[in-house]
């Protein structure tokens, strides 16, 4: 899968968070990596300074680490989370 650092790759990105019960909430913050993952309460939050760049990376890395019940995703949104589930990422 190629990485395609675009605003339309974002919202789609932001899309599949749409689907799940996860809440994607952009604010400010230190955090080490640039995000930080709330399992308990299902939030995952991004540096809202961050590039798009980061911010692209940072949700590739949360929605390799969280559980997501693809049943709930559209197909379109399906096949792009396993896409990026198959993918070595190398930022």
């Amino acid at each position: 899968m190629e990485i395609k650092y675009t605003k339309h790759f974002l919202n789609r990105l932001e899309d599949i968070f749409s689907e799940t019960d996860y809440m994607l909430r952009y604010e400010k913050g230190n955090f080490q990596s640039g995000y930080c993952i709330l399992k308990d309460t299902r939030i995952a939050i991004v540096n809202k300074y961050y590039s798009l760049d980061g911010k692209i990376n940072s949700l590739l890395e949360i929605l390799k680490q969280i559980d997501i019940n693809t049943k709930d995703l559209s197909e379109k949104n399906r096949k792009l989370y396993q896409e990026i589930n198959q993918t070595q990422l190398s930022f």
